[in-house]
């Protein structure tokens, strides 16, 4: 009883520290912004009017405080769920004589993923009808959301069910070693839906087709060749019809790889522009980015699976909240639950690992490019166009942010043009 009392209380703590630890860097970046959001920086002079910069501020204020509410609402039903016994009485419901361990675990997870799933909807419909609609950005359809709802449910219903079913089958038949095969099945799948992702499950949802621009086509095949990479095809994509925000990106593994320019990009970018994104993206390929990133991620993957061969069977994780028996697959949810967490503050060094990766591809979209105008025209018109926040607080950043702050990466830009040329 002690022991579940500590483990309780701490964790009570940790959860509290950390949920508002969010709501206060929240806080914080709105109020930096309301400060000093009125004020257009030197690097976009000419570029931003007044009124287009009163709309970024408002747009990422409004963004800012409903994500700050839903992620509040979530804190709150989550800690009514696991303080009021409703995983137990949960498990207790779905328990009928012979019924196998791995159909339990799947209807546990599966009614758990549906409420929260319904719970979300609420959230998801004013994000998109509500902020997106007013701010200029969201073209979907009630019509299309519900398709792509219903798609994206029974998608997730089907690959997560196959995923989840094996995990429990190794977790029930393989007993010691379970920790290691889960692991060898989670990367091996990841591996497969990065290869699958562009030919099979991106198409269900988007059009693709190869870039009409033949000219811009050629230029961005040719810099791919340059870089000496090699690609399945330049493809674009009508993400226009859910919303007017705009991005490129590549997708695929091996045979499969692939560039995808957003139609939106393709109408709002100049050539040069577009060529000068591709051009950092394919540094994060030459960087060895994403394969840093994916070692990292199995690393993580491997050592929390092995912690968590180890605690499935301690009892007193299990009597801390409310359960009156060791239930594996129960177990794993409250895991994940008081690990959540604890991972937050670590989000300042993957953010730094991250931005550091983001610094990297400019420097060779400068490199490949022999100039930094075209990447600092884009990133300048990427910000107006996606109404991105010019007065980020420097704490929230260093949190945060993926990307080096706008105003620091186009100063960082310019200064390597200047270099170059000896200004």
């Amino acid at each position: 009883m002690a022991d579940s009392t500590m483990l309780l209380y701490s964790f009570l703590i940790i959860f509290v520290i950390s949920a508002f630890s969010r709501w206060i860097l929240t806080q914080i970046n709105v109020a930096h912004l309301r400060r000093h959001g009125s004020r257009v920086p030197d690097v976009f002079a000419g570029e931003i009017d007044q009124a287009t910069l009163a709309k970024m501020s408002a747009y990422t204020a409004e963004s800012s405080r409903f994500g700050s509410f839903e992620s509040i609402f979530s804190d709150i039903v989550l800690l009514i769920a696991l303080l009021g016994g409703f995983f137990p009485w949960l498990n207790g419901m779905i328990q009928t004589p012979g019924l196998h361990f791995i159909f339990s675990g799947l209807l546990f997870f599966g009614i758990l993923a549906l409420l929260s799933t319904l719970i979300g909807i609420p959230f998801d419909l004013y994000g998109t009808f509500g902020i997106e609609k007013k701010y200029g950005f969201s073209t979907i359809t009630p019509k299309l959301w519900m398709i792509d709802f219903i798609k994206g449910l029974f998608l997730s219903a089907i690959l997560i069910g196959i995923l989840l079913s094996a995990f429990l089958a190794l977790i029930y038949y393989a007993k010691n070693y379970w920790w290691f095969l889960v692991w060898v099945v989670f990367a091996s799948f990841q591996l497969l839906m990065l290869w699958l992702y562009p030919i099979v499950i991106a198409p269900i949802f988007n059009k693709y087709e190869p870039v009409k621009n033949e000219a811009l086509k050629d230029a961005l095949i040719a810099l791919m060749a340059k870089a000496g990479l090699k690609t399945e095809g330049v493809y674009q994509v009508d993400e226009g019809k859910r919303s007017k925000h705009s991005n490129a990106y590549f997708t695929g593994l091996g045979s499969t790889k692939r560039i995808v320019l957003y139609d939106t990009l393709l109408a709002s970018h100049t050539n040069d522009e577009i060529i000068s994104i591709l051009a950092h993206e394919i540094g994060h390929w030459k960087k060895k980015h994403m394969i840093k990133q994916l070692v990292f991620m199995e690393a993580a993957s491997l050592a929390a699976l092995y912690a968590a061969s180890h605690l499935l069977e301690w009892s007193t994780l299990y009597e801390t909240f409310g359960f009156s028996e060791v239930i594996p697959y129960a177990g794993l949810l409250l895991l994940a639950v008081i690990a959540e967490p604890l991972t937050f503050f670590l989000t300042p060094l993957a953010s730094m690992a991250i931005r550091r990766f983001e610094r990297e591809a400019d420097d060779y979209s400068f490199m490949m490019l022999g100039t930094a105008k075209p990447m600092c025209d884009a990133v300048k018109r990427l910000a107006k166009d996606n109404l991105a926040n010019l007065h980020p607080h420097p704490f929230y950043v260093w949190f945060y942010y993926s990307h080096p702050p706008l105003t620091e990466r186009i100063h960082r830009l310019q200064d390597m043009e200047k270099q170059d040329f000896g200004g």
